[in-house]
């Protein structure tokens, strides 16, 4: 057998064992790349006339009118959207899981929404894109190293589609649909000609898919790329709970300080601590639509001194090192976000051709697996003794 009928038979067994996966994951993901723009246009309460001077009330406050929309759960932040944005403050936990979000007027304080997250569409097709919706610890691993075969399915379906040699009718066949040509052939065309176009873009959908589900992959990647560090475990630093409170409400002294000096195009987030041992967690999105370039900071609740934490989500973004600045772009290169708009068409368009490729390379296997039954058996004609 040579190398590419091996290729192949490799290529046809990772498929039929992933394509299911790989379809749903795929066209999960295209819903979801889009979900910001579709959501601005079906939650118009995430926006407010913007007032000139006008004051803004501070976190507890905000906090508290939130509070009273959803008795007994505890807020977890109050998020401060850009210029003309409305404040949501979430409320999220598990046993049972709830995740909630209140909108709120970030001038006068009126309860613009209040946002059952765990029924929205988004968020269910967030569950089957996620863990297909299996209990997570299932499903994650799942995903994680489905996806890993279909990146595999994507090296091995570039070795197939290579032609044995560049003549005209090879380009012509590698690069274009026929799309006059019986549908069995356009199908064909189908899955190698698309397949091949997306290929870079699906690579990069595959690969930063798997850095979220694939821990080994994930510390891989972060040690190549910040020349041989570890990855360290995420851990919030922890406030001096014996320490004397100097402040009755600490996060609007932290509020001062950072919404009057942030961009007014920039986002501003404060965690709300549950225990005298948590730390406040500040972060400032200087390019809200994306994750990536955000700056985080920690401060004792008791004396709002800084503290000092490792890993890419510590830390002002223009002061990370290339390998903890590209763990944080991760979702977003993820998403096509990283490019805008431009970036989110290509990721939509990939992802589509991702979904594709299970169905037609299918029918090309089936068509083929009839072929066979049909064809007729030759016959060897019996010499007759006399």
């Amino acid at each position: 057998m040579t190398v590419k009928k091996w290729v192949g038979k490799l290529h046809l067994w990772l498929g039929l064992t992933s394509g299911l996966l790989v379809f749903v994951v795929a066209i999960t993901g295209c819903i979801l790349v889009f979900e910001q723009e579709i959501k601005s246009i079906l939650r118009p309460f995430q926006y407010v006339e913007p007032v000139a001077n006008g004051a803004v009330l501070p976190p507890s406050r905000l906090q508290a009118i939130a509070e009273r929309q959803v008795p007994g759960k505890p807020a977890k932040g109050v998020n401060y959207g850009e210029l003309g944005h409305s404040v949501n403050v979430p409320f999220y936990g598990a046993s049972p899981d709830y995740y909630v979000q209140v909108y709120l007027n970030p001038y006068t304080g009126e309860v613009l929404s209040v946002v059952d997250e765990e029924a929205d569409f988004f968020h269910f097709i967030l569950h089957g894109h996620y863990y297909l919706w299996l209990p997570e610890e299932i499903g994650q691993s799942v995903v994680a190293y489905g996806t890993l075969v279909f990146a595999s399915l994507l090296i091995t379906g570039m070795v197939l589609w290579w032609p044995k040699k560049w003549t005209k009718s090879s380009r012509d066949k590698s690069f274009k649909i026929k799309w006059k040509a019986q549908w069995r052939r356009v199908n064909y065309d189908l899955h190698n000609v698309p397949g091949f176009y997306a290929l870079f873009f699906s690579l990069i959908l595959a690969i930063t898919g798997m850095i979220f589900g694939i821990q080994w992959l994930a510390n891989s990647i972060y040690w190549t790329t910040t020349l041989g560090k570890t990855m360290p475990e995420y851990r919030q630093p922890l406030s001096d709970s014996t320490a004397t409170r100097r402040f009755s409400n600490p996060g609007d002294r932290l509020w001062q300080r950072f919404y009057q000096t942030k961009p007014a195009t920039a986002s501003l987030y404060i965690s709300c601590p549950e225990r005298a041992s948590e730390s406040i967690a500040v972060s400032i999105n200087h390019r809200p639509g994306t994750y990536y370039k955000t700056d985080y900071y920690n401060f004792d609740q008791q004396t709002l001194k800084p503290l000092a934490g490792e890993g890419p989500y510590f830390g002002e973004y223009k002061k990370a090192g290339l390998g903890d600045k590209l763990r944080r772009m991760n979702y977003d290169i993820h998403v096509g976000a990283i490019l805008s708009l431009p970036g989110k068409i290509l990721a939509f368009f990939a992802s589509l051709i991702c979904a594709t490729l299970p169905v037609t390379g299918f029918i090309i296997w089936w068509g083929r697996r009839k072929k066979k039954a049909l064809k007729p058996q030759r016959r060897v004609a019996k010499v007759q003794t006399v």
